[in-house]
């Protein structure tokens, strides 16, 4: 070491500072769980063969041992060496000594190690309110905006005309625009995640303005956009797609956005949309079934109109969006509802036994069956139809499809799982999955493999399935945690009006960033960068960058 680093080194020992974390060295910067696979990545061709673990701001070792091998990780061009703790697992705060490069960013040992995390990831939904005023309280004194959105109409395309209510609902994403077909996933998504783990999630409270009540706060939040749906069910039960101003809003805060919030349809005849139509019916039939324990009234609704949906869609099966003239919001075009049919139909039959649901999934269900071996996305949420037929199977389920289901989600689940175990950052990412949103397709590849954990339990699974969380929250190419306001070093500026707009130094917490992005057309940023780097590399924090740092409320309800 030269002696004016050495100079600088001691100085700051002397004075009780600590050097910078090495971002070489790879973590999870909120923590791993105790009897979990422990690993940190080292990216450094000087470092030492040993490392030490230590508490956090002490020189107390509590765990040494030696690197791995040197690996080559193909999708981020690092060459990467293990350093594998994974038999320490007395709870505490540690920070990873190597060699000859220094001390990690701090983290967690504890079985807890993620529950801040998802209080602030699912508090992120309050964040993206419609219609009203949001205030995050003492904790993120500052982060606030004022009722917003409250002037709507019918846009010509959706065959009506006059003024039509503007409430509820969740902003989607960096943009004010409501979508049913992107909050179908979502919220189909945030349901599960009460119906698979709701001993895990009931008592977590999120300091809403519904908090305290009967209605456990996650049911609570979700409520406030299944509202929002309702109010997008036209007469003869079809579903209008989306209710967005005619152009993206400037970078300004929600109430500043003065543009008319209009519903907007297919333009012609019958205006509604069969996609967001089997959306709607698979969400609300799945909000009949959890809401019951505690707003029957409102589980009876919510029932009431994925039935008058279904029967909008036995009449149109399949007409499809795009966006009509003059309108610029997002699309969320898709050419083939089939798997949102399917999905309807399986979560009424779950929900109500009728025959005629089952029928319809039995007659249809194997021209999806592929769809329950990969990450659901909102254009292709068939395996969320075969997985909701599974977990909720009886008596009466078919044993063959049954079967069929589990066997093709298991063979997926440990496909993946092998995988993550031979890929040099421990994820279960391939080059193909680099693309817009590529962080929420690493998030819902783990929804499939709780699945099929669920299915037919295999700690291998659950194990492949917190690699991925792992990637997530620090453990990646940029040493940076993928959702904001968590970890030492996450992200800090993202595509997000409110983070862009208000005076706050840091971004609004818990969003997920979309990610790497390999397709350099989608935006300026990823177009500046030099042509060739590895998938992982098509990154950086900046917020004009939409395609890699947007957050979307369907990206973070995975990571939820």
């Amino acid at each position: 070491m030269p002696r004016w680093q050495l100079f600088f080194v001691l100085t700051a020992a002397l004075c009780g500072q600590s050097a910078a974390p090495a971002p070489e060295i790879r973590v999870n910067q909120v923590g791993y769980l105790p009897g979990f696979p422990k690993h940190a990545l080292i990216a450094s061709s000087t470092a030492g063969d040993k490392f030490t673990v230590k508490r956090k701001g002490s020189d107390r070792i509590v765990f040494s041992g030696q690197l791995g091998p040197a690996t080559q990780d193909g999708l981020s061009g690092d060459t990467l060496r293990s350093a594998d703790f994974t038999s320490l697992t007395q709870p505490g705060e540690y920070v990873i000594d190597v060699e000859n490069l220094g001390q990690s960013y701090p983290f967690v040992i504890d079985a807890n190690a993620y529950e801040r995390t998802y209080y602030l990831a699912m508090r992120s939904f309050y964040g993206q309110r419609c219609g009203t005023a949001v205030d995050l309280g003492e904790e993120f004194p500052g982060y606030r905006y004022e009722i917003c959105h409250t002037r709507g109409q019918f846009h010509p395309s959706s065959g009506k005309s006059g003024e039509r209510q503007s409430a509820y609902g969740w902003h989607d994403a960096g943009d004010y625009g409501r979508y049913v077909v992107n909050s179908g996933i979502t919220t189909g998504t945030l349901l599960w995640t009460y119906e698979m783990f709701p001993k895990r999630v009931r008592d977590l409270k999120l300091i809403i303005p519904e908090s305290g009540n009967a209605t456990p706060d996650i049911l609570d939040e979700i409520r406030w956009n299944l509202e929002w749906m309702l109010t997008m069910q036209d007469d003869d039960g079809g579903v209008w797609h989306k209710q967005t101003s005619v152009n993206f809003a400037g970078f300004v805060m929600p109430e500043r956005d003065t543009m008319p919030s209009v519903v907007i349809g297919t333009g012609s005849a019958p205006f509604k949309n069969s996609c967001a139509t089997g959306d709607f019916a698979a969400v609300l039939a799945i909000a009949g079934r959890l809401y019951k324990p505690f707003d029957e009234q409102f589980a009876s609704r919510s029932t009431a109109a994925a039935a008058r949906a279904w029967t909008w869609l036995t009449q149109h099966p399949n007409v499809t969006f795009q966006n009509p003239t003059g309108v610029a919001t997002g699309g969320y075009g898709d050419g083939n509802c089939a798997d949102e049919r399917l999905w309807a139909a399986a979560e009424l039959w779950r929900t109500t036994g009728e025959a005629s649901y089952h029928d319809y999934f039995k007659q249809n269900y194997a021209g999806s069956l592929s769809q329950a071996g990969s990450p659901p996305g909102w254009p292709s949420v068939g395996g969320m139809a075969l997985w909701t037929y599974v977990l909720g199977a009886g008596e009466q389920s078919d044993a063959g499809a049954v079967a069929a289901i589990r066997d093709t989600t298991v063979k997926a689940a440990k496909a993946l799982a092998e995988r993550t175990l031979s890929s040099p950052y421990r994820t279960t990412m391939v080059a193909s999955d680099y693309i817009w949103g590529s962080n929420s397709v690493a998030a819902n590849y783990s929804l499939l493999l709780l699945v099929a954990n669920a299915l037919q339990p295999d700690p291998r699974y659950v194990e492949a399935a917190v690699e991925n969380l792992h990637y997530l929250l620090g453990r990646n190419a940029f040493s940076t945690s993928w959702v904001t306001q968590v970890g030492s070093n996450p992200f800090r500026k993202p595509h997000h009006r409110p983070s862009g707009a208000d005076r706050n130094d840091e971004p609004w917490p818990g969003m997920l960033s979309g990610g790497p992005n390999r397709n350099q057309t989608q935006d300026n940023v990823l177009r500046a960068m030099p042509a060739g780097l590895p998938p992982m590399k098509y990154w950086a924090d900046d917020q004009d960058s939409y395609a890699a740092t947007e957050m979307a409320i369907n990206w973070n309800a995975p990571l939820v």
